[in-house]
């Protein structure tokens, strides 16, 4: 397979955004990673008009999963409340969904949106591959690492500042270490935010590039096998 991530700036016009992401995963691998909120940013001040878009770039998108996984987060409204939804697209559908959990409250995210339920929060499966995925600030939390535990492949969709881009660079690494898995890491490429996008091998070897806008990386998911035999610490 081949895997990639998405390094995009994203602007204040909702459509010229969309259509740069529509391009870029048009370009892209079997699976692939968008940053979070690329499609329209935070837009605390046009929170309505922002989830409103989201539902149109949805329908634009998925006939872009028919032949590859893609993840992104949007804004979303739910009866009266909003969240910062991830979905996994794949052959046309919508395969998973998952509100954020832990919020950025510096960023002023608990003032905007609801969190979701960490019951939301778990492994899926598409095509007998085990995928996880957290998104932005939850690499903090460890608990939803034990989540996660045993997936082949942890998507990671953030929009990381990048006053601490070490510490997304160490995270992103050490959870691919950690659960003997692929991360799949994209972050945002806006002026203040960290870039360090990133396609991390259960070994650790990572594949990271700040000056583009999309990179790529053909993958053996055999790896996965290889190395939790290697080095047994009780993942299947």
């Amino acid at each position: 397979m081949t895997f990639s991530v998405i390094q995009m700036e994203t602007g204040e016009d909702f459509s010229r955004n969309l259509e740069n992401l529509k391009g870029l995963i048009e370009k892209s691998g079997d699976l692939v990673v968008a940053p979070e909120v690329c499609l329209t940013g935070f837009a605390y001040d046009r929170f309505h008009e922002a989830a409103a878009f989201g539902e149109r770039a949805l329908e634009e998108l998925l006939p872009l999963s028919r032949e590859r996984i893609i993840a992104y987060t949007q804004i979303e409204k739910r009866g009266e409340k909003f969240y910062n939804v991830a979905y996994v697209l794949y052959r046309g559908e919508i395969v998973h969904s998952q509100p954020k959990v832990k919020l950025f409250a510096f960023g002023g995210e608990t003032d905007y949106f609801t969190p979701g339920s960490m019951e939301d929060i778990g492994i899926f499966e598409i095509d007998g591959m085990r995928l996880g995925l957290l998104i932005c600030f939850e690499l903090r939390f460890l608990d939803i690492w034990q989540c996660l535990q045993g997936s082949d492949i942890i998507l990671v969709p953030a929009m990381w500042g990048k006053l601490r881009k070490r510490h997304f660079e160490q995270l992103t690494q050490a959870l691919a270490v950690m659960n003997q898995c692929f991360v799949v890491a994209s972050d945002s490429a806006n002026s203040d935010m960290a870039k360090s996008s990133a396609i991390i091998t259960p070994f650790g070897e990572v594949t990271q590039d700040d000056r583009k806008r999309l990179i790529s990386q053909k993958v053996d998911l055999e790896q996965v096998r290889k190395m939790r035999r290697y080095m047994n610490v009780g993942l299947k």
